[in-house]
């Protein structure tokens, strides 16, 4: 019988409408029950018994497989047996169910993403909250090349301070051997070695600035950009849900297509909810991150202004007042090196 049934589940054709649902429900719902049936359908060994009689008797006496010596064993050894195909087949079963959800879902959400590129199906719009998503989107792009031409200016800056002290080294060993020019060596030594002190201040200044923006841009917006791009999927679901209810309630209202309208309208609800739950998300967001980026962006370019304008202006006290005022402290020379022992 299960390899009759079995042979029907492996031959039978099932026409797909256009909201991916079978025409004959009835049937499909039948044969599904016959299969579940055929898979957990089994012997109960825990009744099993045997029927005993007297040779050439008429009466005949029940004998349970436990009285008989060595039956113990053999009992436990087929419920332990039974349990795990049990639970075998219930996994398989429960993956079926999920593999067939996710594969009703992607062909809808697959069918409204088409219809919604060739004008053919209708999408949610909020215009508010789309016009903030494609700001923020700009605001993001331009603050990148902010933090390109950041880091930029950092490397070439580095180089010149590395270029410097290099120069300022020079000059000093030059002050000792050529005794006719020790005094111009000098002082040219001295101002390259002072340049050096305030190039690497300035340094510390721009790589705060520099991590700053990176924080702002890489975490805080791409942190929102994700719930937004969790938003526009669940927008997706939602209109492809909503489609195919209209288009049943379009259709007959026999007793099969009613429970199908049923069923439509538990699934449209559920991603409704979730759909406006994620959009009161994004827009909680939107509102924090412009906040949180406005408070940012005051301090950063505060700094960078001041840092830049008393390093060129020559005052080194300016320059560490600067740093002190927006809490960043220098690494003292030779920290990034490791010790003797780490080199070992």
């Amino acid at each position: 019988m299960a390899d009759s049934m079995m042979s029907k589940a492996a031959t039978m054709e099932i026409p797909i409408n256009s909201n991916g649902d079978s025409r004959n429900l009835a049937e499909d719902d039948s044969l599904e029950q016959d299969l579940q049936q055929v898979m957990v359908s089994g012997p109960n060994l825990n009744e099993t018994s045997i029927v005993s009689g007297g040779y050439g008797g008429t009466t005949e006496g029940i004998i349970p497989t436990s009285s008989i010596k060595g039956s113990n064993m053999h009992h436990a050894s087929n419920n332990s047996s039974m349990a795990a195909d049990e639970a075998t087949k219930g996994i398989a079963v429960e993956k079926f169910d999920i593999m067939k959800k996710w594969g009703l879902n992607t062909y809808k959400c697959t069918k409204q993403m088409i219809s919604e590129r060739f004008g053919r199906g209708s999408r949610t719009v909020d215009l508010e909250l789309e016009a903030q998503i494609e700001v923020l989107r700009e605001t993001k792009r331009k603050y990148e090349n902010v933090l390109h031409l950041a880091r930029a200016l950092t490397n070439h800056f580095y180089s010149m301070v590395q270029t410097q002290h290099a120069l300022g080294d020079t000059f000093a060993d030059l002050s000792q051997k050529s005794p006719e020019l020790r005094d111009e060596f000098g002082y040219n030594a001295e101002t390259q070695k002072l340049l050096c002190k305030n190039g690497e201040t300035l340094l510390g200044a721009i790589n705060f600035f520099v991590s700053s923006i990176n924080t702002l841009v890489n975490k805080t917006m791409e942190d929102t950009l994700m719930t937004i791009k969790m938003y526009e999927n669940a927008r997706l679901e939602f209109d492809a849900y909503r489609a195919d209810l209209e288009e049943l309630n379009m259709g007959p209202r026999d007793a099969v297509t009613m429970a199908r309208i049923e069923a439509a309208q538990q699934q449209y609800q559920i991603q409704k909810d979730k759909y406006e739950r994620l959009r009161n998300d994004v827009t909680i967001k939107l509102k924090f991150l412009e906040e949180n980026k406005v408070k940012v962006m005051h301090k950063q370019l505060l700094l960078f202004h001041n840092a830049i304008s008393a390093y060129f202006a020559g005052n080194q006290q300016q320059l560490e007042q600067t740093l002190k005022q927006f809490n960043i402290k220098l690494k003292p020379p030779g920290a990034d090196k490791p010790s003797w022992l780490e080199e070992q």
